[in-house]
C-alpha cells in the first residue's frame, strides 16, 4: 500500500506543521486511521503540538528522538530499530489516540551537517527507505513534516516517500516555492521522486480579495492539482497548536467551519490515495539497491 506522504514546500511560513497536526487528528478521529507522524524539522514544531512539554523534554534529554535514531543508524551505523524511538498515543484529542510520533530535536541541523561532511548521504537515504518500507505495513498513513528548503534529509524524504503534498499560502512568494520544488523534481529523474499528490491552499484570509485572486491563479494551473477545500487562516487553528493539559473532543479543538473544512480536506486526501489511476512511483537503481 502506498501511504507515505511528505508535506513539503520550499518556502517556510505556509502553516505546514499546523496542517499536518490537523490532518493527522482528523484522520484518526473521523476515519479511525492509525497514523505515524514523523517530525523532520529541527524546530520540532509538530512534536510540541502533539506531546505535553514535560514528556517531550524527557524524550529529548533521554536521547530517544528521531534525530537520535538517525545518529545511531547513519553516523554510528548501529542498526537500532526505529520503533524504539516512537512516542505512542500522541495528541490531546480524546478520540484521536491512534497517532504515533517520531519526535524531533534542535540538533537535527548538526546531524545533517555531519552527514554532508562525512559523505553519508547514501546511508541516510538507505535508512529512510528502510524505515518507510516497514512503516507502510504498520500504519494506515505516514505523514512527514519536512523542513522548508532542500536539505539532505528533505531530499531523502522526497525520493523515498510515495507522495508529497505541498501546502501554500495564496501569495506570490509562497507560490514560488512550488515552482522551486517542481524544478528540483525534474533534476536527476533517474534517482526517483515522490509523486505529487496535490497543492493545499492554506492560511487563506477569507476577507482578502488578493488571496482570492491568487487562489484562482493557483487553481488555473492543472499541474498543481489543487485540493478542492482551502484552509482558512482562523483563530481556532492557531489555538490548536498548543497542547492542552486535558484531553478534549475534536469539535472543541476544531469548532464549526474549521472542523468542517478539515474533514472535507481529509476525505479528499483519502480519495486521492485510493484513486485506481494514481501513478506508480518510478523504480530507481538506488531504490532497488535499498530494497536488496
Amino acid at each position: 500500500m502506498r501511504n507515505t506522504i511528505t508535506v513539503m514546500n520550499a518556502k517556510g511560513g505556509v502553516g505546514k506543521s499546523t496542517l499536518v497536526l490537523a490532518l493527522a487528528e482528523t484522520l484518526a478521529n473521523d476515519h479511525g486511521k492509525k497514523v505515524l507522524v514523523i517530525d523532520s524539522d529541527a524546530q520540532a514544531s509538530i512534536s510540541h503540538m502533539l506531546l505535553p512539554q514535560e514528556r517531550l523534554e524527557a524524550i529529548q534529554t533521554g536521547a530517544r528522538t528521531f534525530v537520535d535514531y538517525l545518529i545511531r543508524n547513519v553516523l554510528e551505523q548501529a542498526q537500532m530499530p526505529w520503533r524504539d524511538f516512537v512516542a505512542g498515543g500522541a495528541s490531546d484529542v480524546d478520540d484521536a489516540r491512534s497517532i504515533d510520533l517520531l519526535p524531533s530535536d534542535t540538533h537535527l541541523t548538526l546531524f545533517e551537517r555531519e552527514v554532508s561532511k562525512a559523505d553519508h548521504e547514501r546511508q541516510l537515504r538507505i535508512t529512510i527507505g528502510a524505515l518507510l518500507r516497514e512503516a507502510r505495513d504498520l500504519y494506515d498513513l505516514v505523514l512527514i513534516d519536512s523542513a522548508p528548503g532542500l536539505s539532505v534529509l528533505t531530499e531523502s524524504w522526497l525520493r523515498e516517500a510515495d507522495f508529497y503534498v505541498s501546502p501554500t499560502r495564496p501569495d506570490y512568494i509562497c507560490s514560488r516555492g512550488l515552482e522551486f520544488l517542481r524544478r528540483f523534481r525534474e533534476r536527476d529523474a533517474h534517482m526517483g521522486f515522490a509523486e505529487p499528490l496535490g497543492v493545499i491552499i492554506n492560511m487563506k484570509d477569507p476577507h482578502s480579495a488578493e488571496d482570492a485572486q491568487y487562489e484562482q491563479w493557483l487553481r488555473q494551473n492543472a499541474e498543481h492539482k489543487c485540493f478542492r477545500q482551502p484552509i482558512l487562516r482562523v483563530s481556532p487553528l492557531q489555538a490548536a497548536t498548543r497542547f492542552a493539559p486535558r484531553t478534549r473532543s475534536y469539535w472543541a479543538k476544531y469548532p464549526g467551519q474549521t472542523g468542517a473544512c478539515l474533514r472535507e480536506l481529509a476525505a479528499e486526501l483519502l480519495e486521492r490515495l485510493a484513486a485506481p489511476d494514481a501513478p506508480r512511483k518510478r523504480d530507481t537503481a538506488l531504490g532497488r539497491a535499498v530494497r536488496g
